[in-house]
């Protein structure tokens, strides 16, 4: 006989009624608990994950009314609201019966049952217990979409023959379900291209779940990514999916892998391998269907060679690689983009005649850009918020850039490394050194911006 995956709770005073229940449903289950004392209740559903209780409606001698059972119901459903639980009493009281449903549990037997009448009933709180699950993890993917809808992004256009080579790989690498690696400074564009990938695959029905690695705590890691089951650890009250399991059937894009630590660089390796993955807490192993996408403008090749990065996930994740050119190199998109932006934002701010004047766009195109595409955008925003005139000119834009040395000439172009140093400063001194706001004005994770503060010595 095979048996059926599930963990039983048995809740009796009765001990000749949990050693007949116990006896039979071991048969069919792998794993059946047995406990006499309702006061521990609590402490066997925190720390156990049971599939579903059996609770006797009265434990009092002489107590026929059912109020112990519904109160030791209450007690679980409020420690977890999708755990089943079938309530079991000697005496055939029908509006007892519907109290109790009512209140919460799944079903009603009574005693003695029958053999195949209490099987059939615990098969059915199962199946209940994983429609809701499997609502709950519905609810979450639900949730993930209307972000990803909901997520300001502009289209990924560009005429430069740097970017058409991109959009020509995207093209080549889409209908598979290769893993692809994006590689490219901050701003430049790696979720779009995650976006485009994922749209124009055979995986576009179901959901792309995208993760910013670089703004999770570390503590937070593993449970974010793979899950974990109530009682796991502290404060975890409830089983939670992670986000493979909500990326299921669709594309997962792991965005700054980079900040992804040595200990969960191998679970990581072993999921991708195995297509398996099981939650914290649990050892019960759940099949995966992902497509992986990751990005980061980390270094991985020389993170490699310093035993920072494993070697077999990297080769792992970049079954194709795509690397982003910076908006610097992309000639003849600098203004493209503008107009873009421009369009987009005037209507936005109820200024839809503005125009970007030569003296304009010439700074536009001088300009560096350390920030890429994102950092464009949002000058453009600025700059469209403060203008008072219908044309943009050049000394809209002067926040952007640094004023020149003694000496230099005022065309003279700055260092990538000087800008983004004077950019990050007048960042945090506008931000009063509060890091989060810098970042978020600056289009950069908490994570980068604590690199380039170190690298620049601010």
């Amino acid at each position: 006989m095979t048996r059926q995956a599930g963990k039983i709770l048995i809740v009796d005073d009765d001990a000749d009624v949990l050693l007949s229940a116990r006896m039979f449903l071991k048969q069919h289950f792998n794993s059946v608990e047995t406990e006499s004392d309702p006061n521990l209740i609590f402490d066997e559903i925190r720390s156990q994950n049971y599939d579903a209780v059996l609770l006797d409606m009265n434990f009092s001698a002489g107590m026929t009314t059912g109020k112990e059972g519904l109160y030791w119901l209450n007690t679980i459903l409020a420690l977890d609201r999708t755990l089943p639980v079938v309530m079991m009493t000697a005496y055939g009281d029908i509006d007892l019966a519907v109290k109790a449903i009512k209140e919460g549990a799944a079903d009603f037997v009574l005693k003695p049952w029958q053999n195949e009448k209490l099987l059939a009933t615990i098969f059915a709180a199962l199946a209940l217990k994983n429609s809701r699950q499997e609502i709950k993890k519905l609810k979450l993917q639900q949730k993930q979409l209307n972000e990803y809808i909901d997520k300001d992004f502009s289209e990924f256009i560009g005429n430069s023959e740097a970017i058409r080579q991109v959009f020509e790989t995207i093209q080549k690498v889409a209908a598979t379900n290769a893993n692809v690696l994006v590689l490219g400074e901050n701003g430049t564009g790696k979720e779009l291209v995650a976006r485009a990938l994922h749209k124009q695959s055979q995986r576009n029905a179901n959901q792309l779940v995208s993760v910013d690695l670089g703004s999770i705590p570390e503590t937070l890691f593993e449970s974010e990514l793979f899950g974990h089951v109530k009682g796991a650890f502290t404060d975890s009250k409830e089983d939670r999916p992670g986000r493979f399991e909500i990326a299921d059937k669709g594309t997962l894009f792991l965005d700054e892998i980079g900040n992804l630590p040595l200990f969960l660089q191998s679970k990581l390796l072993a999921v991708l391998e195995n297509r398996k993955l099981s939650r914290i807490g649990s050892n019960t192993y759940i099949d995966l269907d992902i497509r992986l996408i990751s990005a980061t403008n980390m270094p991985l090749y020389e993170m490699v060679e310093e035993n920072k990065f494993r070697q077999d996930l990297l080769y792992r994740i970049n079954t194709v690689e795509i690397k982003l050119p910076p908006l610097r190199e992309r000639d003849g998109d600098i203004q493209l983009l503008s107009e873009y932006f421009l369009g987009i934002y005037g209507k936005k701010y109820n200024k839809p005649h503005l125009k970007l004047s030569k003296t304009a766009k010439g700074a536009l195109e001088q300009y560096e850009w350390p920030g890429n595409v994102r950092e464009l955008q949002h000058a453009i925003e600025r700059a469209v918020i403060l203008c008072e005139t219908g044309e943009l000119q050049a000394t809209d834009f002067r926040f952007l850039i640094s004023k020149p040395s003694q000496g230099s000439s005022k065309n003279q172009p700055h260092k990538l490394g000087e800008i983004e140093k004077n950019v990050i400063k007048k960042a945090l001194v506008k931000n009063g050194g509060n890091i989060s706001h810098a970042a978020k004005e600056l289009g950069l994770t908490r994570a980068a911006l604590y690199r380039r503060i170190e690298k620049h010595g601010l």
